[in-house]
């Protein structure tokens, strides 16, 4: 395994954002927890919204006293493969895991763990691509389970694979309770949804010219209506069907333009074929424009591009969380999200946007914001808000420093 870097962050930057009582409720539990040792494990440290949650909690427990360390898995083709059928099968998928990727994914686990030296007070371990290590370490704490992603139609055979793995764990944490599948029988569960930075470079306030910088190398035209989608390219954000939705928009609102925002994880083997079919799908169309990472758009430029969209889709058919959803709200753009899992969590339809379940719906719903400025502005202003309530780092920073405490004391010997 491989440690990751991180940048330094300090908590009482947050202050005026969250409040004094919120602020002195993290001092509090960060006291309590000063010097404790915690590790991180996931499967990449860019791409992707697990590892965006880590680059920022991370250097925040630090700066309150917690001795944090981050590990990246190391893997191989093969083994991204299979934990990518995982994930699929975990959210419904019916393709299950061949015999040769099963024995990929547990031995690359074996080989990580064979490094691994459990001297933390925790173990917290991302989702299932680092789920077998649980019983592959000789532990001397607390280990907890993270998981990402919507649990509510896994697949049985998947699941059965991992529910050994998984009660073991001293205790999961989902970002619903309904993803909890009730027939692992987890030792402690804990809800916890993600949230997103607001001082990070994707969500902090910029200046006039750093806009007016990063937006004069792109090529859509700021004075014409935008809808935009971010995330992977990935089935279950339906990037397809975000295309099909634009051109029907497109058909009342010709001047109309899509920005279809993305990255390409390590740990996302599919990300490249539906990469390539989604600019199949778009054809030659001079205003679908397709930015990512490979063009040099990073978490600034995506902060950049959001503020200029007029309406911000989140068209996923399953969705653990959905940080861009949160992402936009914060930047005061209403959002036409699918009526799944997180994006219900995050979005009130008829409040901060509207919850849909087809692409002609997703059309109407953004026609209908597009034609309503002052509509835009009024769901977004309640977007934000409800993000300053419920969404921000601070208060996921809270929920694991909570769940570390009792933890940490509960496993003290007597």
């Amino acid at each position: 395994m491989e440690e990751v870097s991180v940048s330094e962050k300090h908590i009482a930057d947050y202050r005026t954002i969250i409040g004094d009582a919120a602020y002195a409720e993290i001092l509090s539990l960060g006291t309590k927890l000063r010097g404790k040792r915690i590790a991180q494990v996931n499967a990449t440290s860019y791409g992707g919204g697990v590892a965006e949650l880590l680059h920022s909690i991370v250097p925040l427990m630090r700066d309150l006293g917690l001795d944090v360390t981050w590990f990246v898995l190391s893997g191989t083709p093969r083994f991204y493969d299979a934990t990518k059928t995982i994930h699929n099968a975990l959210q419904g998928s019916p393709v299950g895991l061949t015999p040769e990727l099963e024995s990929e994914y547990r031995r690359v686990n074996e080989s990580n763990a064979a490094g691994f030296h459990d001297d933390f007070d925790a173990v917290v371990i991302h989702d299932p691509q680092p789920a077998p290590m649980v019983r592959l370490v000789e532990r001397k704490g607390p280990w907890i389970w993270r998981c990402h992603i919507d649990l509510t139609t896994p697949n049985p055979g998947v699941l059965r694979t991992l529910q050994p793995d998984l009660e073991v764990f001293d205790a999961a944490i989902f970002s619903a309770r309904s993803y909890a599948p009730p027939e692992v029988r987890f030792k402690k569960l804990v809800v916890a949804p993600p949230a997103i930075d607001p001082l990070s470079p994707k969500n902090r306030d910029l200046r006039d010219e750093e806009r007016a910088a990063i937006l004069s190398r792109f090529e859509f035209d700021r004075d014409r209506p935008v809808m935009s989608q971010v995330g992977r390219f990935d089935p279950w954000k339906d990037p397809l069907g975000v295309i099909d939705a634009y051109r029907l928009v497109k058909r009342t609102i010709p001047e109309v333009q899509l920005l279809m925002i993305g990255s390409m994880a390590k740990d996302d083997p599919e990300g490249w074929l539906w990469f390539e079919r989604t600019t199949r799908h778009a054809g030659d169309d001079p205003d679908i424009h397709f930015l990512t990472d490979l063009r040099g758009v990073g978490a600034l430029e995506v902060n950049v591009l959001q503020r200029e969209t007029d309406v911000a889709l989140a068209k996923s058919l399953r969705e653990g969380f959905g940080l861009i959803v949160s992402e936009a709200l914060w930047k005061g753009v209403p959002v036409v999200g699918g009526d799944v899992g997180g994006i219900r969590i995050q979005v009130e339809d008829g409040t901060h946007g509207y919850l849909v379940t087809s692409v002609n719906e997703a059309a109407a719903r953004t026609l209908t914001l597009l034609k309503d400025a002052a509509l835009r502005k009024r769901m977004g202003q309640a977007g934000r808000d409800r993000v300053r309530r419920e969404f921000l780092i601070t208060r996921y920073l809270r929920d694991h420093l909570r769940l570390y405490g009792e933890m940490v004391r509960s496993s003290r010997p007597p």
